[in-house]
Parts: structure tokens; sequence; C-alpha cells
């Protein structure tokens, strides 16, 4: 008899994006004339950069070729990519990161999940609301009870994010091991300052915790006062994995390459309590389990960091940046409360009058047929919310906007 991994048994429904689309593909096939457009899910539109386009064509002209062709590369990753994160992402704010630290994958969303791998059973603190991912993953490697009645997991502490802190967590009372931090954060768009990511850094060192720390959207932040990495912070080298994205940045949704961050000080404990390098057990995890990303994407990840690439990558980001602008304004117009949407492409809304999250998602659809993602998603302190992106094109953008300032919310 095979047996399944009963902890998938556990999660209570779909996950989030797919639900979305699944409710979408419904509405556009009932109403096939419906104007539909998409401000959910955080899928870039717009095409890849020049330089990161020449870079590939490059690459791949060099796989055609006996001297110039590449088989398996180093699962960690090659040399000029690692290289060129860690002078420019690092080296360039002041931090000191070596290229060994640094392992190339082919998503956040992968490592994020797969980093579990190295862990055993311990405590463990999200963000509530926070990128559904992380939760997901802790239920289906057995790390979690059951669901409850208020949609959280019975074993994991959440740590509530409210507008009062302007959506950031702060740091709890009680003792927990593994600490899952986001900043810009999605899904309310709003980051972490410097100095409560201090207090957080102090946190995991008195209580020999790990922080993981999700910077996908770190390109984005154009307020000074708010951290690119944390290990912008003092001491965070010896609690902090980072986790970094090329897919919102250069548009690598449909490329796939991201990195994540381990320093080689950073330590793990085994039942003895005996420190044990968590650099170690990722590399030999990453090498048994990941064969690498492939010679053409690195290539094109690395021209993002020659002039021209940076440059143009700005340009993108500017343009998303522009459409949350857009959203966030509108939005405020037609009378609602949001946040966000300043140092991230999304922009957290409250439902007006006693809508849930997904009686919002139903009429949004219904009448404006705009597509956003509903809060309670997220987890139990998202419910009442509703996140949309800036990822559509001007035009679209633009257009959903001009739709939502122009209903009647008073109806509602």
């Amino acid at each position: 008899m095979a047996r399944v991994n009963s902890n998938y048994l556990k999660l209570v429904s779909r996950y989030l994006f797919s639900e979305v689309a699944k409710r979408t593909k419904e509405f556009v096939e009932k109403n096939p004339k419906a104007p539909v457009i998409k401000l959910g899910i955080g899928d870039t539109t717009q095409p890849l950069p020049p330089s990161i386009i020449k870079a590939f064509h490059e690459a791949v002209d060099e796989m055609a070729k006996k001297e110039t062709y590449k088989g398996y590369g180093p699962e960690q990753g090659y040399d000029f990519l690692r290289e060129a994160i860690a002078k420019n992402d690092f080296g360039s704010r002041g931090v000191q990161i070596d290229p060994n630290e640094i392992f190339i994958s082919d998503g956040s969303k992968c490592d994020t999940g797969n980093i579990l791998d190295i862990f055993g059973q311990n405590k463990i603190a999200i963000n509530d609301p926070s990128y559904p991912v992380y939760v997901d993953t802790n239920v289906m490697i057995g790390n979690t009870g059951p669901a409850m009645k208020n949609g959280q997991y019975e074993g994991l502490v959440y740590l509530p994010c409210k507008p009062e802190t302007d959506w950031a967590p702060s740091v709890p009372k009680e003792h927990v091991d593994l600490i899952y931090l986001v900043s810009p954060n999605n899904p309310t768009g709003t980051a972490i300052p410097q100095k409560l990511l201090e207090q957080w850094v102090k946190y995991a060192r008195d209580n020999k915790a790990i922080i993981f720390f999700d910077a996908a959207y770190e390109r984005y932040i154009r307020e000074p006062d708010i951290p690119h990495s944390i290990y912008e912070i003092k001491g965070a080298k010896d609690v902090a994995i980072e986790f970094r994205s090329f897919s919102k940045t250069a548009g690598f949704t449909g490329v796939r390459c991201a990195f994540t961050v381990i320093p080689k000080d950073l330590k793990g404990y085994d039942e003895k309590g005996t420190a044990v390098a968590l650099n170690d057990l990722w590399n030999r995890r990453h090498t048994t389990k990941f064969n690498g990303v492939s010679y053409p994407v690195q290539k094109a990840a690395a021209a993002c960091y020659t002039p021209q690439g940076a440059k143009e990558i700005d340009g993108v980001i500017a343009y998303y940046l522009d459409n949350a602008k857009i959203i966030r304004e509108g939005l405020k117009k037609a009378g609602f409360t949001c946040y966000g949407g300043v140092n991230s492409p999304y922009i957290w809304v409250k439902t007006p009058g006693k809508l849930t999250s997904w009686e919002f998602f139903d009429m949004m659809l219904g009448k404006l047929d705009i597509v956003g993602t509903p809060g309670s998603g997220f987890g139990p302190s998202g419910e009442g919310y509703f996140r949309f992106t800036a990822f559509n094109s001007l035009e679209k953008t633009k257009e959903a906007v001009d739709r939502i300032v122009k209903f009647n919310w008073k109806s509602i």
C-alpha cells in the first residue's frame, strides 16, 4: 500500500493564486466578451530589457559551438554571476558577502519552501498576512497541526500585522526559532524600517533564532530609511538567511532565476546543541537535489549588473511604480483606504462596507471586470482587505482605475 504524505491533507483550500485563476477562468468562459483587466497575480508584463536579451542570445550562440558549449555547471551558480551579485547587490551598500555564500536557484518561491529541508522541528513565526507559500510549505513538511476554525494552523506563531504599525510585525514576547520576515511586504506593499529590523535582529541573537528574510522586491524601495538587505543591520549575518529574485526586478517570471544568501558564520544546532554551519547544510542539499540554473539564464541575469542593464531595469521598475501610483491615487479618490504602492508594486486596500475579501473579489470581477486578490488568502489578518498589483500595462492600469473611480461605491 503506497502511503501519501498526510500533511498535504491538512491544507484547507487550493493555493490562493490557483483559486483566483480558476474563478477568473470560469467568469471569462461565461462572459467571453467581458473586457477583463487583471490586477491580481504578481506577474510581470513588460518585455525583458535589451541588454538582458542580448546576453541571452549570446549565451545561446555559445551553446551552439563546440568551443564554448556548456554542460553541467556548478550547482551553486557560475562565479561570474555570484561575484556580480556580491559586488552590486551587497558591496555597493557596504555589506560584505562572499560569493560562496550565494546560491543561484530557479526561484525564491522554491527556496523559501526548500529551506525547510535543512531544519528540524522548530517553533515558527510567520507574518499575518503574508505570502501563502510560507504557511503552506510548513504544513506540507509537517511543522503544523491541523487548521483551526479561525483559518490559522495549530503550532504556528502568527505575527498579526495591523494598519496601526503600517503592517509591520512586532517582535513577539514568546520564544520562537524560525522567523519569516518580508520587506517590502507581499501583500501589503509596506516595508520594515531600520529601527524595527534592528529589534528583530537583536531578538534573533538573544533567542538563537534564524530569520528568513524575503527581499524579492527590494529593488522597488524608494524611501531612504528602508534597508534593502537585512545584512545592512549590524549582527544580521549571524542570524539571517536572505532570499532574492530576478523575477519582479528584471522580469524573469518566465525565465526563472533567483538566489539565496547563507553566511558562512550562520549556525543552527543539532539535537545535542552543537553548532552546525547552515551554509554547509544548504550546499549539501543544493548539490543533491538541484542541478543548477542554465548557463544562458545566468548570463542573462549577469547582464542586469552592467551599467546599461541596470539602467534599463530601473526604467522598467519606474514604469511599474508609476502604475502603482496611479492605482493608489485613484483608489483614494474613490474613497478607499489603501497602503503600499510606494516601495512596492502592491497596493493593499480596505474593502468597502462589510464586504469580505472574496465578496469584494466577486463584485470587482462581476461588476467592473477587474481581477484582484482577496486579502484573506494571505492569512486571517488579511480578511477585509484586497491586493492590487501594478504589473499590467499603463493603458490597462488607467482603464481599470477609471472604472473604479466612476463606479457608485455608495451603492455598496
